[in-house]
């Protein structure tokens, strides 16, 4: 993921600075893909795949009953097995268990009505550390915008699914409800505040509070967040819909990784506290075979890795998901999750299964961008395919805006261009422009980010806006249905392996 983050006071800006987080694509930076590659083929040849990017969690276990329900008495028998139970799920009979007793699995299998007891999978999403933050120079104070909201120029992705055009026709998507999984929320954040229901929002990581916590970096879910629905106030950018209400559900850590059985309890509290919509901008690349590359702990010192093998810990977990999210679906709530960054194949590549988009129910969301919108934000193709989203005829729905950083290889993406209130290499702007976390007591923090995570929400607030003119309640069936009849057939006719059935667009799917 790249970043580019600036910060602004609340609701006046006087002066900016603005920061540029770069991860893992750095136009200055040399790259050795000949090592990379060196590095990929060894993996393969143990067969283990380099795009997988999980791994199983020790002492933290995940217990399936043999049906949707937990056994009666499941709680006592656990703890008599040794276990600490850190939550039960009785909607769709998981139960999740800490304990250090080698024998716990063994044990807890042999109780009645347990299906199975298998380790906790734990991914690392993002890695703030790997960012690189460059400080450019003061951008002065922002003119004033054709939209009261000082930032709105900057978001070409409602543009491109004529957002603004779908609240003209009086849709903006009150009476939906929209929960964001993801890691903490600035939760002061001018823009998201007026939206924001505090009591149905919840903290699933142990350790940490559902605010963002950590400064210096851009906070992903406050950006998901804000593209989804930060209120239209005056103030930095708009939501697509700007009227939802946002339940803010975190179950990453602040430092980007976390565990499925946190994802689980998160859908499952969604749904209870009455979500309409749920967007999860995160995923995981589960090798089929069980074959995980685990780093002992010590994830800067490759020496120490060492291969696993637990087929039974992904078929188990994988039915744990569709649990989770079949529950959410039948009880009324449209699940909506991101496709995957990893560019990769899944016509051609069957080995790997990106959870959660390829769960029961949920729409899976690839990613678009301009190249160069900047040079001309009036006319500029904004839906090129992205380079680095992944794709496959089964495994795309739809797509939305998520952004992309190649124009920075091409002849005029350094150039320093000016649009709405900041001027900038012209590739920033290609990113997707959204808030972000308060970077110091006082201030509105906004970024750019680039992927599928920024695709996703684009999606989910389209979805609030049809669930909204619907009067807040609406079958998940009649909201793909209603996405599908109005999403803009981009490439082959019909359904693809890039943009699915097409790009959403917002003003069709409240207007058709």
């Amino acid at each position: 993921m790249i970043n580019k983050t600036f910060t602004s006071k609340k609701f006046i800006f006087p002066a900016m600075l603005a920061f540029m987080a770069l991860v893992g694509c750095n136009p200055e930076e040399d790259m050795n893909p000949s090592t990379e590659l060196s590095a990929d083929a060894t993996l393969l040849s143990q067969g283990v795949h380099p795009k997988s990017n999980v791994k199983l969690r020790n002492n933290h276990y995940v217990v399936l009953s043999s049906s949707e329900t937990l056994p009666a008495g499941i709680a006592a028998e656990l703890t008599a097995a040794n276990g600490e139970v850190t939550s039960l799920m009785e909607q769709v009979g998981v139960a999740t268990v800490y304990s250090d007793d080698p024998a716990f699995a063994a044990k807890a299998s042999k109780i009645n009505g347990v299906r199975s007891v298998v380790r906790d999978l734990e991914v690392q999403w993002y890695n703030p550390d790997d960012m690189k933050i460059v400080e450019l120079a003061d951008v002065g104070t922002p003119p004033a915008s054709g939209d009261n909201d000082r930032f709105f120029d900057l978001q070409w992705g409602h543009a491109a699914i004529k957002a603004s055009q779908a609240w003209n026709s009086g849709q903006r998507g009150n009476g939906a409800r929209v929960a964001v999984l993801d890691s903490g929320f600035d939760l002061d954040h001018p823009d998201l505040l007026p939206n924001i229901d505090m009591a149905a929002s919840r903290n699933f990581v142990t350790g940490e509070n559902l605010g963002y916590a950590l400064a210096g970096v851009g906070s992903h879910g406050t950006h998901t967040a804000g593209t989804i629905a930060a209120a239209d106030n005056g103030i930095g950018i708009i939501g697509v819909a700007p009227e939802a209400k946002l339940i803010l559900v975190k179950v990453l850590r602040d430092s980007g990784s976390g565990s499925f059985s946190w994802m689980i309890n998160g859908i499952i509290h969604a749904t209870q506290q009455n979500a309409n919509v749920i967007n999860m901008s995160l995923g995981a690349a589960i090798p089929r075979n069980g074959r995980f590359l685990n780093d002992n702990g010590t994830p800067e010192d490759p020496s120490d890795d060492f291969i696993e093998n637990d087929t039974k810990a992904v078929q188990e977990l994988l039915i744990a998901i569709n649990r989770a999210t079949s529950y959410a679906t039948k009880n009324g709530v449209t699940v909506i999750a991101s496709a995957g960054n990893a560019a990769n194949d899944g016509n051609a590549d069957k080995s790997l299964l990106h959870i959660p988009s390829a769960s029961t129910g949920v729409i899976s969301i690839s990613a678009t961008a301009p190249r160069g919108w900047a040079l001309n934000p009036f006319s500029t193709f904004m839906d090129d395919f992205a380079s680095y989203s992944n794709y496959g005829t089964s495994d795309i729905q739809f797509a939305a805006p998520g952004g992309d950083y190649i124009f920075a290889y091409e002849p005029n993406g350094l150039n320093v261009v000016t649009v709405g209130p900041t001027s900038q290499p012209a590739y920033v702007f290609d990113y997707v422009f959204s808030t972000g976390s308060n970077l110091k007591p006082g201030t509105a923090s906004y970024y750019w980010s680039v992927g599928t995570s920024m695709a996703g929400p684009h999606a989910a607030g389209v979805a609030a806006l049809i669930i909204g003119k619907n009067g807040g309640k609406m079958d998940p069936a009649h909201v793909l249905a209603k996405l599908r009849a109005t999403a803009d057939d981009l490439g082959k006719p019909g359904r693809d392996p890039y943009y699915g059935y097409g790009r959403v667009n917002a003003l069709r799917a409240v207007t058709e």
